[in-house]
């Protein structure tokens, strides 16, 4: 991983793009392999203002995919880390919940159908999980590191008010923590992700359930949000989140100042 902030434009395409703000199919050819409430999401309070004149520090990006279970969040996060790694930027895939904590256990347990938790509870548990990596996911962002995040407080508040907690009270223990500099949502049906393998093997795979928490997801979606259509071939899916995620990288090594969640 290379923790610097700035690489020469020379030794990539990608960088060639973002310098000139050429379109990126121009000059990238990208492999195969590779009961809510209506107030709106703010993004508040400045993380990140340490200034040298008129100029903000050049961090990472914190990049959020959201979606339905089976809408390919997991492998589209996959591939956008690998990519950008090979691309000289230093990436990490993180995802929520972390299942290797403690408290990530004990989720673990809960979804997997092996122990019974109060829905009150395993909201709790969900946003402590969060909060047991904000320090070192500040760390990582402010030396550089962009971090791809599979799952994030959306899903937290999405999943638990589709069980008929409040959304507010939903969102309360999330407020503090780092607002994401782009949540990307892979749209597709609750119909379709039922079709796709391996549906049904987790506690919230269930397409009732799943149509609840699209519900939710819709009242959460705020005007910054992008969105992109998981129903195309996975390529195309890939090539538009690495459009959004690259034009995000270069606005945070400009010095886009880090935020946080909902604070009022």
């Amino acid at each position: 991983m290379i923790y610097g902030t700035c690489v020469k434009a020379s030794k990539s395409l990608i960088f060639r793009a973002l310098l000139l703000r050429k379109p990126l199919n121009s000059l990238v050819k990208f492999s195969s392999n590779s009961k809510c409430s209506s107030r709106n999401i703010r993004m508040e309070s400045c993380l990140n203002c340490t200034t040298e004149g008129n100029k903000q520090e050049s961090r990472g990006a914190l990049v959020v995919l959201e979606g339905l279970d089976r809408s390919g969040k997991s492998s589209q996060c996959s591939r956008l880390a690998s990519f950008l790694e090979g691309q000289g930027i230093s990436a990490e895939l993180w995802r929520f919940p972390d299942r290797t904590t403690n408290v990530g256990q004990m989720i673990s347990a809960y979804l997997t159908n092996t122990s019974q938790l109060d829905d009150h509870t395993i909201h709790l548990l969900f946003s402590a999980n969060r909060w047991e990596k904000r320090s070192l996911m500040e760390t990582k962002l402010k030396t550089g590191t962009t971090l791809i995040v599979d799952r994030y407080s959306y899903s937290g508040v999405a999943f638990s008010s589709a069980k008929g907690l409040d959304i507010e009270w939903c969102k309360a223990p999330e407020i503090g923590l780092p607002a994401p500099d782009v949540v990307v949502y892979l749209d597709i049906s609750p119909e379709k992700a039922a079709e796709r393998g391996g549906y049904g093997g987790e506690r919230y795979e269930k397409l009732e359930f799943q149509k609840k928490v699209a519900d939710c997801y819709k009242i959460l979606h705020d005007v910054s949000w992008k969105v992109v259509d998981a129903c195309q071939p996975i390529e195309d899916v890939e090539k538009q989140l690495l459009e959004i995620v690259l034009d995000c990288v270069t606005e945070c090594r400009k010095g886009r100042p880090l935020s946080t969640l909902w604070l009022r």
